[in-house]
């Protein structure tokens, strides 16, 4: 193994799925929350920490951006999973005799089609992998869980059904982070480079700002706000864009834009997944 990676949840989770898929040559390494995933790798008990950012269906991660800036960590890579609910259930269980789900707030509704069609009734949980070691630790079959396949093999559950999710889209996006950036120029595709800024308190700051990367021909991907500090007046943006820092046309840009901040941070750059398209 070439050490551990931190992601939130417990083993079976789509974190850990994300794990095992990106690198597989880490021990995956659970963390109750995304403060300790990070803290995890900041401290070097862990080599790379693996945090959802976004759904293609519910939006960005709360609270996420907020952590990435004060996390002293980089991102040096990207990775989106597909995500396929499955209804699990203890060996040897009907589906048929199935009368709760057990589920993540947020998972629930994403079958919602197929437990309505089912009369299963729906049990909140704080994790789908922790759903599927409830169920498996239970040995009620009238329960099942709704989680990935890998939380099936990992607790020994049968899959009642697969991939019962509404969305044939839904996708989890994921970033890699370090405790050092990697400015190398990977892969075949393009390079992406998030950041984050502060725009002083003048008029049209953020429309000057961001004048600079249309004028230099650059495609800003990701632009979202969020309150610092409990100030209303204190609005903080990340971003991200197609380039590498070291282009032309992005050192003209971020010229720009630090003429009409009082902060940039430089968060990472690495390589576009494939998926984005």
């Amino acid at each position: 193994m070439a050490g551990l990676i931190a992601f939130q949840g417990e083993l079976g989770a789509y974190s850990h799925q994300a794990c095992v898929e990106a690198r597989p040559d880490y021990e995956p390494y659970p963390c109750d929350n995304f403060q300790d995933a990070i803290e995890a790798v900041r401290n070097g008990t862990c080599a790379l920490g693996m945090i959802a950012v976004e759904n293609s269906t519910y939006g960005r991660v709360a609270d996420v951006h907020s952590l990435l800036p004060d996390s002293q960590l980089h991102i040096v890579d990207e990775h989106f999973i597909r995500v396929h609910v499955n209804l699990l259930g203890l060996p040897g269980a009907e589906l048929s005799g199935v009368t709760h789900a057990h589920g993540h707030v947020v998972i629930l509704p994403q079958c919602s089609r197929f437990l309505r069609e089912h009369g299963i009734r729906t049990v909140v949980s704080p994790d789908n992998a922790r759903a599927a070691r409830d169920v498996a630790s239970g040995g009620d079959p009238s329960q099942g869980a709704l989680a990935s396949a890998l939380a099936a093999e990992i607790y020994g559950l049968d899959i009642l059904a697969p991939q019962i999710e509404d969305s044939d889209t839904n996708t989890t996006r994921f970033i890699i982070m370090a405790p050092q950036a990697d400015m190398t120029r990977r892969g075949p595709g393009k390079m992406i480079t998030s950041f984050v800024f502060r725009v002083r308190n003048l008029p049209a700051a953020l429309y000057k700002a961001m004048g600079g990367f249309a004028t230099n021909g650059i495609n800003m991907t990701k632009l979202e706000s969020y309150m610092v500090g409990g100030e209303f007046t204190a609005t903080q943006f990340y971003a991200e864009v197609e380039g590498h820092p070291e282009d032309e046309n992005m050192i003209r840009a971020f010229e720009e834009l630090d003429h009409f901040t009082d902060m940039i941070t430089l968060l990472g750059t690495y390589p576009a997944d494939p998926r984005r398209a």
